[in-house]
């Protein structure tokens, strides 16, 4: 029997809607939506003169894709802000990036329907490559406004040290 890692009572898939994005150690608040984490490794053929007239493949670069953050438009300035690290306009000639900070480390945690960390990745060298303030303002649409911050990586892992915590039970009675 294979062994399983975890919660072995557990038979449900996690839902993806229950999530908190981290970075300077701290919740971001009001994150609605975080793109998906994709890594693509490039296929590096090749073939010796003596074989069939097959090719051999085997794993070249590998790249990970940018990932992109989306929440309601409030006072918050925490995009802002990073966004501010990678281009200020109004920073002087020489000073419109921060090369000192301008790249963090993202947590990702999925959450249970409890509202318990059941996986976390932990993503690294992050910078924010594009920044949209605002959506399209439409005065007839009935939808909340919209901000997006697109970050640039340089990988990611699962966090092996997070322990899958024991779901609670209820006691009926």
């Amino acid at each position: 029997m294979p062994l399983i890692k975890g919660n072995p009572s557990r038979f449900d898939p996690y839902k993806n809607f229950k999530f908190i994005v981290r970075w300077d150690g701290q919740p971001v608040a009001g994150v609605s939506k975080v793109s998906m984490l994709k890594r693509t490794t490039e296929v590096v053929k090749h073939r010796d003169g003596g074989d069939p007239s097959t090719s051999r493949k085997s794993p070249g670069r590998t790249e990970y894709d940018a990932i992109t953050l989306e929440r309601g438009v409030t006072h918050d300035e925490a995009f802002e802000r990073w966004a501010s690290k990678v281009w200020d306009l109004n920073a002087g000639r020489g000073a419109e990036v921060s090369l000192a900070d301008f790249r963090k480390d993202l947590q990702i945690d999925l959450l249970n329907e409890a509202g318990q960390t059941v996986i976390r990745y932990n993503v690294y060298r992050c910078w924010v490559s594009e920044y949209q303030p605002l959506p399209d303002l439409d005065a007839n649409a009935n939808a909340v406004a919209i901000m997006k911050l697109k970050l640039e990586n340089e990988g990611w892992e699962r966090d092996p040290d997070l322990a899958v915590p024991d779901e609670p039970t209820l006691n009926a009675g």
